[in-house]
């Protein structure tokens, strides 16, 4: 089945480790475990030194808690945006997590994750 056929919970199948990597790997600042999944064009953008960055300025990006839920799959184009509820070990509230995949060859990457 092509990957924009897919239900959403499939999709959210293959979205939650795709999360769970980013959650433990941005709260180690583990660079090349966080960017293992990023597309070509993401990887650009993604640089180390700009991680390096936000993981010291942004404590919300270090104190990830395990404790998130998928609720939803926006469609646009050749990509489909997840929408992740998550929540801070450290900062108290609810987060929105943007997860944007999309093929690549023939494996699903990474196109863009925020956390706001």
């Amino acid at each position: 089945m092509n990957f924009l056929e897919k239900s959403d919970d499939e999709i959210i199948a293959i979205a939650k480790p795709i999360w769970a990597n980013l959650v433990i790997t941005s709260n180690m600042k583990d660079y090349g475990g966080f960017t293992k999944d990023f597309g070509t064009q993401m990887l650009f953008g993604a640089n180390e030194v700009e991680l390096g960055k936000q993981w010291a300025n942004n404590k919300l990006l270090t104190s990830l808690s395990d404790d998130y839920e998928a609720f939803g799959c926006l469609r646009r184009g050749l990509n489909i945006t997840v929408l992740f509820k998550q929540k801070s070990k450290e900062i108290p509230g609810e987060f929105l997590g943007r997860l944007v995949l999309g093929v690549e060859g023939d494996d699903v990457k990474v196109f863009g994750a925020t956390i706001y």
